[in-house]
């Protein structure tokens, strides 16, 4: 019987993998960084990116959709430091984007909104500003990207006071001539709950390695 459950588990597990051109698997046995038969990056995925002319090196891991990233995805520092938490939609970023220093402190929080590159004009809703907590509709021609939208915020890393900060409404900068908002009081600066809840679930933990496990051409 026993034999029988072994050789199931085996069947299925080849069945599993033999879908996928190439991948990799960690220390845990789960699959990473697949390649669907069309070529195509497929569901959870570690990218590394080393140190590049001055520029600090960096993972990341997510969710990849048919090539696109998809959802949340976190940054980390070559230390294995959460720096950045991001969000991702139709391959672009999308809502609110977190970054910190390798101490957890914020220092830039950044909103987008993303066109869905599978249309050549996208609607959008944006708030009225003759109307307070009121929307309209607006039509807008898609370039397949992301747009700046929204409140970007830019943070002291030691003190957590508001340096400045700058709205965008459908990639354009509101009041452009206009000086950026800047806060005159300083208050201490606390980590954010994405940081605390990393600390607690990664403690003591060593970094999670992987394996190649390619199926060739």
């Amino acid at each position: 019987m026993m034999r029988w459950i072994f050789l199931l588990s085996l069947f299925l597990s080849v069945n599993g993998y033999s879908q996928w051109k190439d991948y990799k698997i960690n220390n845990n046995g789960d699959t990473l960084n697949r390649i669907d038969k069309l070529g195509r990056k497929q569901g959870p995925w570690l990218n590394h990116y080393d140190k590049l002319r001055g520029e600090p090196g960096y993972e990341e891991e997510g969710w990849y959709t048919h090539n696109r990233k998809e959802g949340e995805w976190k940054l980390y520092s070559l230390m294995g430091d959460l720096v950045g938490v991001e969000y991702y939609k139709w391959g672009f970023k999308d809502s609110v984007c977190r970054y910190y220093t390798i101490h957890g402190n914020l220092r830039l929080e950044q909103r987008w909104k993303a066109m869905n590159p599978d249309k050549e004009y996208d609607t959008l809703e944006i708030e009225d500003p003759d109307k307070l907590d009121t929307y309209r509709k607006v039509v807008v021609k898609n370039e397949g990207a992301s747009i700046r939208h929204g409140t970007w915020r830019y943070y002291d890393a030691e003190t957590g006071a508001l340096i400045r900060s700058e709205t965008y409404t459908l990639g354009k900068l509101e009041d452009p001539g206009k000086p950026a908002a800047v806060a005159t009081t300083k208050k201490p600066n606390t980590k954010p709950q994405e940081i605390l809840d990393f600390e607690k679930k990664n403690a003591g933990k060593k970094k999670i390695k992987f394996r190649d496990g390619s199926t060739g051409n």
